[in-house]
């Protein structure tokens, strides 16, 4: 018995391209109606967080604009922002809005420079909440010529990082306060504490510095478990916090330095 051969059903597929064809000429047609008509022509740019001007895009079809492009060519010129979003609101309307970079920390070089949480420079703005932020010391010999919108890959900013995280994520130390991190030599890493009631002014300090609060030593590693050491002794000497001068974590057993 002969095997019966299998026949296309010729009809159904040329109806198929015939469907197919047509909806792609439907489409091309509504396109070139989308951007040729007037009515989708940007007449009005909103700018939001930023005082640039997008004048340019007027004029434009709103359909046809790179909004790609436009948010990487727009975040270049801007160091201090993460991101730069970019969103058609229709018929004839384009939304920009800069996110800015929240800095966690000021770093001193010939200028201070304020850093985010990805260890990110930009230059500061000056506001009252950078005034409160830690100030970083030791890498003016580490990194030399600091760029704002760099991320410099360096143990110490990583180090400073982790310091930062650390002290905010624990629950004990709310109400104190970073001053100063001092990173020039790793290994013997350690921040000033700033006791409450206190608002310090970055720009006129050094970091010599008298300040109500005291020195934590914690070198450079296992920086979560000191911490939390840190908290431990600090409750256990909380009535005695104003007399302290250091602690000490870079060894097995953390030493408490009482003033004279």
């Amino acid at each position: 018995m002969k095997k019966q051969r299998f026949k296309p059903p010729t009809k159904i597929i040329f109806s198929l391209v015939i469907i197919l064809l047509a909806i792609a000429l439907l489409i091309g047609y509504i396109w070139k109606v989308l951007t040729s008509s007037d009515y989708f022509t940007v007449k009005q740019v909103v700018v939001r967080n930023s005082g640039v001007s997008f004048d340019y895009l007027k004029g434009k079809n709103i359909f046809t604009l790179n909004l790609r492009n436009e948010s990487w060519r727009a975040l270049i010129g801007c160091p201090d922002c993460r991101k730069v979003r970019f969103a058609r609101i229709f018929p004839n309307c384009v939304f920009v809005d800069f996110l800015k970079r929240q800095p966690v920390a000021l770093v001193k070089f010939y200028k201070y420079f304020s850093m985010d949480d990805q260890g990110i420079f930009f230059y500061p703005s000056g506001s009252a909440e950078e005034l409160t932020l830690p100030v970083i010391y030791g890498l003016e010999t580490k990194i030399f010529g600091p760029k704002p919108g760099v991320r410099y890959n360096r143990p110490e900013i990583n180090l400073g990082l982790s310091i930062i995280r650390e002290f905010r994520g624990n629950k004990v130390f709310r109400g104190l306060t970073i001053k100063r991190i001092d990173l020039g030599n790793t290994e013997n890493a350690g921040f000033f504490v700033l006791l409450p009631r206190q608002v310090p002014d970055f720009s006129r300090a050094s970091p010599k510095a008298e300040w109500l609060g005291f020195e934590v030593r914690i070198g450079e590693n296992n920086i979560k478990e000191k911490m939390i050491i840190l908290s431990g002794l600090m409750i256990q000497s909380a009535k005695e916090l104003p007399n302290i001068k250091y602690i000490d974590l870079r060894f097995k057993e953390p030493v408490i330095k009482f003033q004279q």
